[in-house]
């Protein structure tokens, strides 16, 4: 009997183990185990296995500045994503039950939107002869449409558009924890509305900081359809030349190297991050 106990929990977590196994883990041993073989010109796999591919990216200027565009813009969003979420989090928390509710269908209805349609409105709205620009020269502020299609600046905004809403969340998780009634003191021994920010709220919701800045950081370096949309071509990243190499150029050896490496980069950052959370801010999930 309490062989069988102890081995429930098994037998539980077993289909998604197995889901797991054979829907990420499989396919990244395969990618992994393809960036090992060198290209054919014409479209081809050698059969001889090498590191070329590897050595390739790190040798390659190009390589160093898509990399390089890549992770500052997660970076840069990452932190637009901070500073609208975490004011827009605590605004939640302090609302009504009933506009509570309202606000949270706005700030999260986007996510019910598929990321490409979001992204094909942005491209409307940013677009030379879009709504934006048409209010520009409408209120004469310019003289001539000012250029954000196909910039970098165009795919940060609608990369935070589209991300923004798991910022909220995290922190929302983490101010769930909060004791209102610490608030309140502070504010009855004269602290101010800008110090109980700073001094309470802001240091018991920093784990929900991070754990939403590690989400949105992942998945604002491995975006695909809002950098290749609004980005265009000529903007690359590493998600859209990793399309390119393997569609394009047909050279899938070094686009799967380019993706074992991007995987790499961001596991690291993430167990860095998870880290840090567990060792500075454990107390605070007790």
């Amino acid at each position: 009997m309490n062989e069988q106990r102890n081995l429930l929990p098994y037998w539980l977590t077993a289909p998604g183990m197995l889901v797991t196994l054979a829907f990420v883990a499989l396919p990244l041993v395969l990618i992994f185990s393809l960036s090992l073989y060198p290209f054919v010109s014409g479209g081809g796999v050698g059969e001889q296995m090498t590191v070329a591919n590897y050595a390739d990216i790190f040798r390659d200027d190009y390589f160093h500045a898509i990399f390089a565009r890549t992770f500052g813009m997660a970076i840069l969003v990452t932190f637009l994503c901070i500073v609208i979420g975490v004011p827009e989090a605590y605004v939640l928390t302090r609302l009504s039950q009933r506009w509570r509710a309202v606000s949270v269908v706005i700030v999260l209805g986007p996510l019910l939107i598929s990321v490409v349609i979001r992204t094909l409105g942005w491209a409307i709205l940013l677009g030379n002869e879009g709504v934006i620009n048409n209010l520009l020269l409408a209120t004469g502020l310019v003289s001539e449409p000012i250029k954000i299609m196909f910039t970098f600046t165009g795919v940060v905004i609608a990369m935070v558009h589209v991300l923004v809403p798991f910022m909220v969340l995290a922190v929302w998780t983490s101010l769930q924890k909060l004791d209102p009634a610490t608030e309140q003191a502070a504010q009855s021994l004269g602290a101010g509305l800008p110090t109980v920010l700073r001094r309470i709220v802001f240091p018991q919701v920093i784990p929900g900081v991070l754990s939403g800045g590690l989400i949105v950081f992942a998945l604002a370096a491995s975006a695909f359809a809002t950098p290749a949309i609004i980005g265009g071509r000529r903007l690359k990243v590493v998600p859209t030349t990793i399309y390119d190499e393997f569609l394009g150029n047909l050279n899938w050896p070094l686009g799967a190297a380019l993706a074992v490496v991007l995987v790499l980069i961001v596991l690291a950052v993430s167990m860095g991050v998870n880290r840090l959370v567990e060792s500075r801010w454990k107390q605070v999930f007790v």
